[in-house]
């Protein structure tokens, strides 16, 4: 059974995620663009079974977040899972929302689509991998991710491993900057560059306990997100020089191959998944894990 929210009304909780919220317990959202366009199947949809088990591991109650037949649902139950990985569905950023509810379309969530719809439920922790961020180039192309924007201006702890690596990273940050996102590294001083543990950046702040990351999301004066950046294992990181050279490959391949936009992203993640043997593939899979693990700890302790 199901429950809907009266404000805002357009969201659908399901039971226990409405519940878990109405008495203060741990809650974690995760995205389902992981889910419908990260993973082949069937994995997808192991990986998303799994990912809610760890959350409950943990004491939290998991809020996988997506688009059914045009009503946005934080809490996808498993029917609901399993139409979202084997069916083929739209890739919704928070642009797409409206068109997709008015047509009555499903859809999976992107970062920013999942922490909105989160954040406005009152779902206070969020897990993914790496965060959208600017594009190489992008002082031409314009190319940056509404994860930022979104971000700035949505009230949510998001665990992720950075921003992913295929990226402008510095100027991810700066931009990050800009728009007064709280930056905190777990446990770490150097931002996590997504399938390896340092992009090479520092970072001015560090928690090392869930208890110090929950007390910087309850000290925060602002609307706006904090993210909690946690490193991929050093052990289970891509191979730092495997992992340059193939990007250097897979940028090269881009401009070969007149590659732009929105198809960047997919063809750079796929171009590193066949040139690495798959291994890039079991990184992002710890490192998710890793992430929603430790965004119930936080959502515990907060």
């Amino acid at each position: 059974m199901n429950a809907r929210l009266s404000q805002p009304s357009s969201i659908r909780l399901r039971r226990e995620v409405a519940e878990a919220l109405a008495w203060n317990k741990p809650v974690v959202a995760l995205e389902s663009t992981l889910i419908a366009h990260g993973l082949p199947r069937p994995d997808n949809l192991q990986l998303a079974r799994e990912l809610e088990s760890i959350v409950r591991e943990e004491g939290g109650v998991p809020a996988t977040v997506g688009v059914i037949r045009g009503e946005p649902v934080v809490g996808l139950d498993d029917a609901e899972l399993e139409r979202i990985a084997t069916t083929d569905v739209p890739k919704l950023s928070v642009r797409d929302l409206g068109p997709a509810i008015a047509c009555g379309s499903d859809g999976a969530t992107t970062v920013a689509s999942t922490a909105l719809l989160a954040a406005r439920a009152g779902v206070r922790m969020f897990a993914t991998g790496g965060l959208g961020g600017v594009h190489r180039g992008a002082s031409e192309s314009f190319d940056e991710s509404a994860d930022l924007t979104t971000l700035s201006r949505t009230p949510i702890g998001v665990v992720c491993a950075g921003v992913k690596s295929i990226l402008d990273v510095g100027a991810t940050l700066e931009r990050l900057e800009t728009l007064s996102i709280s930056v905190v590294g777990y446990r770490t001083r150097q931002f996590p560059g997504f399938l390896v543990a340092d992009s090479g950046f520092p970072l001015d702040w560090c928690v090392d306990t869930p208890a110090e990351a929950a007390s910087v999301l309850k000290s925060q004066l602002h609307d706006g997100a904090v993210i909690i950046a946690n490193a991929v294992a050093r052990e289970d990181q891509l191979d730092p020089e495997v992992h340059w050279r193939v990007l250097d490959q897979g940028l090269s391949a881009l401009r070969e191959q007149n590659i732009r936009g929105k198809a960047i992203t997919p063809f750079l993640l796929d171009f590193f998944r066949t040139q690495t043997g798959g291994a890039s593939v079991e990184v992002n899979l710890n490192l998710v894990r890793s992430n929603a693990r430790l965004a119930a700890q936080i959502a515990a302790a907060l």
